[in-house]
């Protein structure tokens, strides 16, 4: 079952959602390969620190950061990845690794890639290793209101 916090957000607001349940995954490309849900449109959430304060990063599970670009673009002087520790008690009902990048719900910023908006759904975990949520990318939009800058690139894999 998805996260309670992030379930009862999403009812609250009235957004039809789907659950796509998968074998246990750690990556977004296990994640990917087990939905059969292309890259591009599975969204990975990465914890980042900007100038020490901790934000999520949001991209398409078929990208990587691109640290410079992300430091340039947002006038920061330090962007570093967080480490799974700093974070694992910040999203309370979801598994280690596994949060959705609803960072709103969790007073912090979230920088959406714009790659993500090439589509009309987006799927992402659902605080589980083993079950993603499926929304309109409207609605993503509507409800966390990401910060969107261009700051990923397309993996060679």
């Amino acid at each position: 079952m998805p996260a309670k916090h992030l379930r009862e957000f999403l009812e609250s607001n009235n957004i039809s959602y789907s659950i796509v349940q998968h074998e246990e995954a750690y990556t977004a490309q296990e994640t990917a390969k087990y939905t059969h849900i292309p890259g591009r449109k599975l969204a990975k959430t990465v914890m980042i620190r900007l100038d020490g304060i901790m934000s999520m990063a949001v991209l398409p599970a078929s990208h990587r950061i691109d640290f410079n670009r992300l430091r340039n673009i947002t006038g920061a002087s330090e962007v570093e990845l967080a480490s799974e520790e700093e974070f694992a008690n910040m999203f309370p009902g979801c598994e280690k690794g596994a949060m959705p990048p609803f960072g709103n719900l969790y007073g912090m910023d979230v920088f959406a890639d714009n790659h993500l908006f090439e589509d009309q759904h987006i799927a992402f975990n659902a605080g589980s290793h083993t079950e993603l949520i499926r929304i309109e990318l409207s609605d993503f939009r509507k409800l966390v209101n990401p910060i969107i800058l261009d700051f990923t690139l397309k993996n060679n894999c």
